[in-house]
């Protein structure tokens, strides 16, 4: 549904979230924008809408278990009671580590698969490397979906500097483990013993000085036990990316109405079209509100200074209250203008707004009211 002339059609949140078809529902953008109280009051209102839910959160933060009423979300989906109407809603919290220790023994020998867990190299790699976490979350997205006891899977992306992350995760960690370095560490493995040129021994030698020869060995160890697996991988990445973009997934991208959000934003929204992934709108979270009265900031401020030339302390109480009430329909102004901006570069987004709660969200009464929110209740 369109709004005023100029103003980005509304996101329809209760059509997305009712619509059978509509499987998976994804919410991207930076950090802080308040992505996982989105992807838990989605979860929630779908779920009191008659959808079998789960939501899969990646927060470090731990909020969404305690607004939810469980003690500890971990990598099983758990139930979350207090839910009303016909549905059902399950919630959970990604674990990379054990996530990628699934993977591996899904893909490999029972003995092979200890192998790898237990080295050291694949532990640091497992709990730290950068696009890990992202990369598992596309990869526990890919399970769930597979096992077919839910109608909606509602992602929470991890935390990323960018948001970009989540999508260029699979390609990062694959090129890491098909890159030179790893090509040069299985040299021994994959050829001939002529292949351990004077050239491969300088660079060994090289590495020892650098990183120690034991780590260069538990490296050596991982990557030659790591390669028979390496195309399952990438098979798995480019299944869940394909899942992405199937017609029954939904992107909503969250920002706040700040400018390096909204950027973000932008840049997410271009993306997801250049991948050809559906995107289903935008949700501007945390908006100032007008504060009541309907008065102007110039005329706020004029009043001001006529107070302040009276120099009676009533009148300097009154003139504070009126230079608030002016800061505060500039700061609406501006995330108005900001907004604008988006909706004349990226027109056609659907878009929803949802003010700024006065306290956090810590149980479910708050996430049902933010989800009245994103559905213009």
């Amino acid at each position: 549904m369109a709004g005023h002339a100029g103003e980005p059609p509304v996101l329809d949140v209760d059509a997305l979230l009712d619509d059978p078809a509509t499987r998976i529902v994804v919410c991207c953008g930076a950090g802080g924008v308040g992505k996982t109280t989105t992807a838990a009051a989605l979860g929630l209102r779908a779920a009191e809408r008659g959808r079998r839910v789960v939501v899969l959160t990646i927060d470090p933060a731990k909020r969404l278990a305690q607004s939810m009423g469980i003690d500890q979300l971990d990598n099983t989906p758990r139930a979350v009671s207090g839910v009303e109407g016909d549905g059902s809603l399950d919630a959970m919290m990604l674990d990379m580590k054990t996530t990628f220790d699934e993977v591996v023994e899904s893909q490999a020998s029972p003995q092979k698969a200890a192998q790898i867990l237990a080295n050291p190299f694949y532990v640091a790699i497992s709990s730290s490397f950068a696009g890990t976490q992202e990369y598992m979350a596309m990869e526990k997205l890919g399970q769930l979906d597979r096992t077919g006891q839910w109608d909606l899977i509602v992602v929470d992306t991890p935390p990323s500097r960018s948001a970009l992350d989540f999508l260029d995760a699979p390609e990062r960690l694959s090129s890491f483990l098909d890159g030179r370095f790893m090509r040069l560490l299985l040299a021994p493995a994959r050829g001939p013993a002529k292949l351990m040129t004077a050239g491969f021994g300088l660079v060994t030698g090289a590495l020892t000085k650098i990183i120690g020869a034991q780590v260069l060995r538990d490296m050596q160890t991982f990557v030659t036990a790591f390669d028979t697996l390496f195309g399952g991988f990438r098979q798995r990445a480019e299944r869940t990316f394909a899942l992405l973009q199937a017609p029954g997934t939904a992107f909503v991208v969250v920002a706040a109405p700040e400018p390096d959000a909204l950027r973000e934003a932008a840049y997410f929204v271009e993306r997801l079209g250049e991948e050809q992934m559906p995107l289903a709108g935008l949700v501007v979270n945390r908006a100032s509100t007008l504060p009541d009265g309907g008065l102007s900031a110039e005329r706020a401020m004029a009043g001001v200074e006529r107070l302040r030339e009276s120099g009676s302390a009533q009148a300097g109480l009154a003139a504070g209250l009126l230079a608030l009430h002016a800061d505060r329909v500039r700061i609406v102004e501006r995330e108005e203008r900001l907004r604008g901006r988006f909706a004349t570069s990226h027109p056609g987004v659907p878009t929803v707004v949802v003010p700024a709660l006065p306290a956090d969200v810590h149980d479910l009464e708050g996430l049902r009211r933010v989800g009245g929110l994103l559905a213009g209740d």
